[in-house]
């Protein structure tokens, strides 16, 4: 029993952590509306995350304020053979993110963010199959980034940023507690008041027309300290054969490598494109260290690799007040299939995106857009996570999403 239960537990921190679907892109309407095809572009305050280097580049003293409203939808088929369908509750998530940058003169440049760049979860019905794997996941990442760029000649800038970041988890399941009647609920909850991390970023306009970018944000260890708790039978809580204390979790969010590439077709017409390098591999083991001596450690090898986003965007100016925007983008999921679990699943995306944006008055402009998340569909066939017993958690996921973006650019 106690065996199972710990690795149970252990699965469901596993999946919540490295799961490519809790990564959130939505850092400015304007960047959405594009596919976050940004790279080379980098031209409003989002530059302190999308690439510092574009700062240098932004006249004057702007403010930006973006809210995202995230509406994902996954639903469950199985066990194999079973066709029985589960569906996650419908909830809806507001990541919202502030930037600001001030030009000191033709060179220097300074910039600051607040994001979210983790920031989703499910919620499964209390008795549905895979209780045992997921019932409720949510991760909370949140970081506060001070940058500052260089211009080093007309056409070639660097930038670089320091990353202050905090996070909260939180986890719960059930677990069987044979032979005593019903399941036990296991939760877990835990905080990182303070982790760090980098960026930086160079932007070169080769020609009047043509600018290239890359930037580089860096992995951020975070050492989680929370506790488990868990309502079960007595006897099994007395001899501590369920999880009950405080622990302690190292974990290590990826690196992102971004390079694109942004043209001027005609004064009006801009197209952008980006490659994303997602380091999902940079963590080789997770460990969940429980301070009562009386639990023992636990500790699993990371299943993920390494993966990319490919992104393309277009920009369209109709007038001087009114632009309007839209892109699409492939996202390849980092894990193989029969490490995919419920508590976020895995599966390849490809999103669409349409934006526009209206200038009210002529330092005040309003931003929105709209992107569309349609995952493939991923049938399970040998999972290596497992409920009662020895039952592969066998079946087929089906996931899409719907994120509206709202943001407002004033400059003074």
């Amino acid at each position: 029993m106690r065996k199972i239960t710990f690795f149970a537990l252990l699965l469901c921190f596993t999946s919540l952590t490295f799961a490519g679907g809790f990564q959130l892109n939505q850092h400015g309407a304007k960047a959405s509306g594009m596919s976050g095809a940004f790279t080379a572009v980098a031209n409003d305050p989002s530059a302190v995350y999308w690439n510092p280097a574009g700062l240098s580049y932004i006249k004057g003293t702007n403010f930006m304020f973006s809210s995202h409203f995230v509406s994902p939808s996954t639903g469950f088929r199985g066990i194999s053979p079973s066709v029985e369908e589960f569906k996650v509750a419908k909830r809806t998530f507001y990541p919202s993110n502030f930037f600001a940058s001030h030009s000191f003169d033709e060179n220097w440049a300074a910039g600051i963010g607040f994001t979210v760049p983790f920031g989703l979860g499910t919620k499964w019905d209390d008795n549905w199959i895979g209780r045992y794997l997921a019932l409720e996941t949510e991760l909370q990442i949140f970081t506060l980034t001070p940058t500052v760029s260089y211009r080093i000649t007309d056409d070639l800038s660097v930038g670089a940023g320091f990353v202050f970041s905090f996070a909260n988890v939180l986890i719960r399941q059930k677990v069987s507690q044979t032979p005593f009647e019903g399941d036990a609920k296991i939760s877990l909850e835990g905080k990182d008041k303070s982790a760090f991390g980098f960026s930086f970023g160079l932007m070169y306009k080769a020609t009047e027309d043509l600018t290239l970018g890359a930037a580089f944000q860096s992995n951020i260890d975070y050492d989680f300290n929370g506790s488990a708790t868990t309502e079960g039978a007595k006897q099994l809580l007395d001899a501590k054969r369920l999880p009950m204390g405080d622990v302690v979790a190292k974990l290590k969010t990826p690196f992102n490598l971004a390079i694109g590439a942004a043209y001027h077709v005609t004064e009006d017409w801009l197209i952008s494109t980006d490659f994303q390098y997602v380091g999902w591999s940079s963590y080789d083991t997770l460990k969940v260290d429980f301070v009562d001596p009386a639990y023992p450690d636990i500790a699993s090898p990371r299943s993920y690799h390494n993966s990319f986003v490919i992104r393309f965007g277009t920009d369209y100016k109709l007038s001087d007040d009114f632009s309007i925007r839209g892109g699409v983008y492939y996202d390849k999921k980092p894990v193989d299939d029969d490490m995919v679990a419920p508590s976020l699943p895995e599966t390849d995306r490809i999103g669409f995106t349409i934006g526009a944006e209206y200038k009210l008055m002529d330092n005040l402009s309003l931003r929105g857009s709209f992107l569309y998340i349609r995952g493939n569909e991923l049938k399970v066939e040998n999972s290596k996570h497992y409920i009662t017993g020895n039952t592969p958690f066998n079946g087929v996921y089906n996931i899409n999403a719907t994120v509206l973006s709202i943001g407002l650019l004033y400059s003074l």
